[in-house]
């Protein structure tokens, strides 16, 4: 065995596998796995392995359909059998929200050129004539879905590795994972000890067991899954061809052909949690006894829809471990707080994601970035807060609700609240309904009468959001901004730190504030950010919430200065935000410092006493209007919220929430991380490369000079959609809907709503250079169905910015 090692794979599950076939496929052919027992063991030799290539995410679906793409070709390269079968899927919709949710992806799949579409009840009658289609509202085919040999897969990837210098070992676990001093690592195995910059947790359902080596504790938990295979149904062996997959998302089961019979499996409302203390390490190929009495209903509902079912024996059932996530995603990413030390744990559609997940690995390892935004794998989507409690109940929740479609800005209730602030109580007192952002519990709408709700089209709360918002732009609105992500930094060489890690230079002058973008490893934005310049040796850092974690992976990219730090003042602070033309007059009330213009203009700052509070007060306002930021000590939060409250009362003010904030961004044009802002895009394709300061280092500048003269890939751009369109389907855009010019796909939509106070369903969105400009019509497939849509040369709200300014 080797005793050094570019990389050390723990686990030898097909992720494993797949990690170290693209390790050595993007060049480095020293590298290593280590499995503690066989390969495939724990949850990848029983896997039902169905393969498909569509998903709500547009960045999951090219990775998926990369995978389904790659298992031929491993064929061909390693000689070696991966069971390939790919008779089609058939997606069949019930509801009228599987409906948008499948014509949606259907408009996805022609934007990309991916292959699905609709049939009707007659062709896939003839595709699947054992199913009863009665009550399907609309059926989908793609031709490329199918299912694999989980064994084969895992050999293919394994002898690939191999060819090109890889080594395995089977039946070497790992003892411990301890770091150095110069942060590399010595993987220790009763075989020998091997030294690496990277060690690689692909553990499967020993990933939390192998992280604790390293002192990390992951959110997951393993729950018991089953189907069951039937014997030789004669309609079946008579066909002659292998039937299509059934995917019957709304019955809550799945179902292919399996042999001359059937595979159905289902994920039941009477979930069993497994491990819950940790998972043996004498489990291998084990399985849980049969409890069929469990799926009884799940069962019930695919013979209605495939009534063969019913009368055909039972020639095996499946019980055995699978290991979740709180949002059933892969936890995946260099950790931020250890160095060289990398996570992939918690898959579920294992078979449908191997290959784009190992590939993502090896680009992240190897390049220092994914080629896409992740950020819905990144594990630094949680953090401490999504301890035992919070995970076990989301667990639950996500394999019970497993088919359940997941609307745009959904927020589901299971292990609420796990992180609140002072104000809660009164915030719910006062008719709060919350969202969730990176554990915290947040106001997304005040209106305790109308309960929160999820679809694609307007919910019952769309009213009292607008209200909200209308009421901001006339009078004034107070918005709590906590949950945004705050640092301070400070000593001798903070400003010189700021310089060298942010693109945009810093503020010289104290009281005086910049935007700036954050700099990715490929030239992209990787985060955007307000930079206030508080005292000579101390600034005001303020970014996304839910990147808390994530960034920090960059901040520690950059060494440094002796006598300077960087602390998250996250949990010590809370903020409002202030806004609307009344703003001013309101908060004049409750300070002895000026708030007039030239004693506090835009995008200036200052430490003031407001009903009481000390407050940094920032001059901006993600709302577009006249606004300020208000920063003060968490224990000071009830009182100034108090204050504000009161003042509020003689200028018409009121509480505002998250969703109405989304849309009054989204009236002026303004992008979001996550959203409009990622790794995947340029700045001058956002528009802002006037932010960056070439004359200057700074983190990855180099990576930004390689792109920077390249002309715009695409463009972000603002689109008024047609009124009748949005009256007619009672739906605004959301978020993912693909753009269309004249029959070609051009583009897609980034963020989307309602523009209350202009009066204009709006979308933001990206669109091809050179296929459509401002002024052009273009169409947006808003439920998956053609809503005309024009592009705007300027926001429609203040596009001169005078009330910004104000």
């Amino acid at each position: 065995m080797r005793t050094h090692a570019q990389a050390v794979v723990i686990g030898g599950g097909v992720i494993g596998c797949s990690i170290l076939y693209h390790l050595t496929k993007l060049g480095w052919s020293d590298v290593v796995l280590l499995e503690r027992n066989e390969l495939t063991s724990g949850s990848t030799w029983h896997a039902a392995a169905n393969i498909h290539g569509l998903h709500d995410s547009t960045n999951i679906s090219r990775l998926q359909h990369y995978t389904m793409t790659l298992y031929k070709e491993l064929e061909a390269e390693t000689g070696q059998g991966c069971g390939v079968f790919q008779p089609g899927s058939l997606y069949l919709a019930q509801t009228v929200e599987r409906e948008h949710q499948l014509r949606l992806q259907e408009a996805k799949a022609r934007l990309y050129k991916m292959n699905f579409h609709e049939v009707s009840r007659d062709e896939a009658e003839r595709l699947h004539p054992l199913v009863n289609f009665d009550g399907i509202r609309c059926i989908m085919y793609e031709p490329d879905g199918g299912n694999v040999d989980p064994s084969g897969v895992t050999a293919a990837y394994a002898a690939g590795a191999r060819a090109r210098g890889a080594e395995i070992h089977r039946f070497t676990p790992v003892t411990a994972t301890k770091q150095q001093p110069d942060g590399t690592w010595i993987v220790r195995t009763d075989k020998g000890d091997i030294h690496t910059p990277w060690v690689v947790n692909a553990a499967g359902l020993w990933g939390r067991e192998v992280a604790k080596l390293a002192g990390l504790t992951l959110p997951l938990q393993p729950t018991e899954h089953q189907y069951f295979v039937t014997e030789t149904i004669a309609e079946v062996a008579a066909l002659g061809r292998r039937l299509p997959s059934v995917a019957d998302r709304d019955g809550e089961y799945y179902l292919r052909q399996e042999g001359q019979g059937l595979l159905i499996g289902a994920y039941e409302r009477d979930v069993r949690l497994w491990a819950e203390q940790g998972t043996p390490l004498d489990f291998a190929h084990d399985l849980f006894p049969d409890d069929l009495d469990r799926i009884e209903d799940n069962m019930m509902r695919a013979i209605d829809r495939v009534p063969v079912v019913g009368t055909s024996g039972i020639k095996r059932v499946i019980n055995g471990p699978m290991i979740w996530s709180p949002d059933a995603n892969v936890l995946m990413g260099p950790v931020p707080e250890l160095r060289g030390y990398f996570c992939c744990n918690g898959i579920i559609p294992g078979f449908s994601q191997s290959g784009g997940m190992g590939l993502m690995a090896a680009q992240w390892i190897i390049e220092g970035e994914m080629q896409y935004d992740m950020f819905a794998w990144d594990v630094a989507r949680f953090g401490d807060w999504a301890d035992d409690k919070f995970t076990k109940a989301r667990v639950k929740d996500q394999y019970a609700h497993r088919f359940k479609i997941h609307f745009p800005g959904e927020e589901r209730a299971a292990g609420r609240p796990a992180r609140v602030r002072p104000v809660y109580p009164q915030q719910k007192d006062m008719g709060a309904v919350f969202g969730l952002n990176f554990g915290w519990e947040h106001p997304a709408y005040f209106d305790a009468e109308t309960p929160d709700s999820a679809g694609f089209t307007r919910q019952p709360w769309w009213n009292s959001v607008g209200r909200e918002a209308r009421n901001l732009r006339e009078n004034a609105g107070i918005i709590d901004i906590s949950n945004f992500a705050k640092y301070r930094v400070t000593g001798p060489g903070a400003e010189d730190w700021l310089n060298a890690l942010f693109a945009n230079r810093m503020p010289r002058a104290v009281g005086k504030s910049c935007l700036t973008p954050l700099i990715s490893k490929r030239g992209g934005i990787a985060g955007d950010f307000t930079v206030t310049r508080l005292a000579q040796d101390e600034f005001w850092v303020i970014g996304s919430g839910m990147a808390e974690r994530y960034h920090q992976r960059f901040f520690n990219a950059v060494p440094l200065p002796e006598g300077t730090e960087v602390a998250s003042m996250t949990t010590q602070y809370c903020g409002f935000n202030v806004a609307g033309p009344r703003s001013r007059e309101m908060l004049q009330r409750l300070t002895n410092a000026s708030l007039a213009t030239p004693d506090f203009p835009f995008m200036a700052s200052q430490r003031i006493v407001l009903g009481g509070v000390e407050v940094i007060a920032l001059r901006v306002s993600f709302t577009g209007d006249l606004g300020w930021e208000l920063h003060c000590r968490t224990e000071d939060q009830a009182q100034l919220y108090g204050a504000l409250l009161e003042a509020g009362q003689a200028v018409g003010a009121g509480p505002v929430g998250s969703r109405a904030l989304m849309s009054l961004r989204i009236e002026k044009g303004y992008g979001s991380w996550s959203r409009e802002y990622s790794p995947e895009y340029w700045p001058q394709e956002v528009g802002l490369d006037r932010l960056c300061k070439l004359d200057k280092d700074f983190l990855n500048k180099d990576n930004l000079l390689a792109v920077k003269d390249y002309p715009p890939r695409e463009n972000l751009v603002i689109l008024h959609l047609d009124e009748e369109a949005v009256k007619a389907s009672n739906a605004d855009a959301s978020g993912g809907e693909p753009i269309f010019h004249e029959g070609q796909g051009v583009g897609r939509v980034t963020s989307g709503g309602y523009g209350y106070s202009v009066g204009k369903s709006l979308a933001l969105g990206y669109i091809k250079s050179g296929t459509a400009k401002p002024g052009d019509d273009v169409t947006v497939m808003v439920l998956g169905r053609p809503h005309k849509a024009r592009i705007l040369s300027v926001p429609p709200f203040d596009p001169e910015g005078k009330r910004l300014r104000a």
